[in-house]
């Protein structure tokens, strides 16, 4: 556990203040917005390979790079873009995930079509539609992935999503409060009950 100014927080923010602010405001609480959905989707499918911090510093980057995460207007770019984003040193300048970027905005899109609304997509895995709320005393007990994120991951890559492993899932549902993983003795849980 990591206390500061007397609150215990999940060790894995350690004591960056950058890494503690994510926690403390964003992490684990439900996203119910399309536009933030995407956000994420775009932040944690650059994230392969990577450190979530490493991404995270990027983001104001990103957020340039990918107008707003208007999924929309992403998924209009051409080619010429993609050239503009592998000069874009506020991004990873990655052209495969740059491309998938672009693919994975189109097939947001197919999804909200079809479901109204991208996350009804992702609610439409949880138990009753809500979110998971789980119980881990300990980081060790927090898995990579689950048999959720397996099933979601295999139906995002069925559609034709790229860089949304399984993995890559869970941390996303993670970080969009659809699995609740703050430990029992993190000050946010106990918000969030």
């Amino acid at each position: 556990m990591n206390k500061t100014e007397t609150k215990t927080r999940c060790g894995w923010c350690g004591n960056d203040p950058f890494y503690m602010k994510y926690h403390d405001e964003e992490w684990g609480k439900e996203v119910t917005g399309d536009r933030e959905m995407f956000e994420f989707l775009v932040l944690e499918s650059a994230q392969a390979g990577l450190s979530w911090l490493t991404i995270l510093r990027r983001r104001e980057g990103y957020r340039s790079a990918f107008v707003g995460f208007d999924a929309r207007k992403v998924a209009e770019f051409t080619e010429q873009d993609v050239e503009r984003l592998m000069q874009d040193t506020g991004i990873i300048r990655n052209r495969l995930k740059i491309k998938a970027t672009l693919s994975n905005a189109q097939h947001f899109l197919e999804i909200q079509d079809e479901y109204g609304s991208f996350c009804n997509y992702l609610k439409s895995f949880l138990p009753d539609g809500k979110p998971v709320m789980n119980h881990w005393e300990t980081l060790s007990e927090i898995p990579a992935s689950t048999p959720l994120s397996d099933a979601i991951s295999k139906d995002m890559k069925k559609r034709g999503f790229k860089f949304f492993g399984t993995t890559i899932c869970y941390a996303h549902l993670q970080a969009t409060g659809l699995v609740n993983d703050h430990l029992t003795s993190c000050f946010c849980r106990k918000e969030l009950e």
